[in-house]
């Protein structure tokens, strides 16, 4: 069974190694890649994730994973799973990108 999907909080559905899987580029979570992987910019870890370089992979589904067994999910991935990965990755992280501007009324308001 699929898992419920919060577009707006940019989550991501994401099949892997036979599971259903929700992620989300969290600022927790690509810091821990980014670490894992010792990264040295913003560029390099989208890079990284985008290219689907193996190692940036799983460590991106072990600590962008926000619902379903990412356990069973890295015990079981295959390379035919990359080409997911890579638009999942991509979808998560463009919702960083996007241009949100915000509530601009309520920030007028604190002001």
């Amino acid at each position: 069974m699929a898992h419920e999907v919060n577009g707006a909080r940019g989550e991501v559905a994401l099949r892997a190694g036979g599971e259903d899987l929700v992620i989300a580029a969290t600022m927790h979570g690509l810091a821990a890649v980014s670490t894992q992987l010792e990264c040295k910019s913003l560029a390099d870890l989208f890079e990284r994730l985008s290219g689907v370089e193996v190692g940036a992979t799983l460590a991106a589904i072990q600590c962008l994973t926000v619902r379903g067994d990412k356990i069973k999910a890295l015990g079981k991935i295959k390379l035919k799973d990359f080409k997911a990965c890579a638009a999942a990755f991509n979808a998560a992280l463009s919702h960083h990108f996007e241009g949100d501007e915000g509530n601009d009324q309520a920030a007028e308001e604190a002001i």
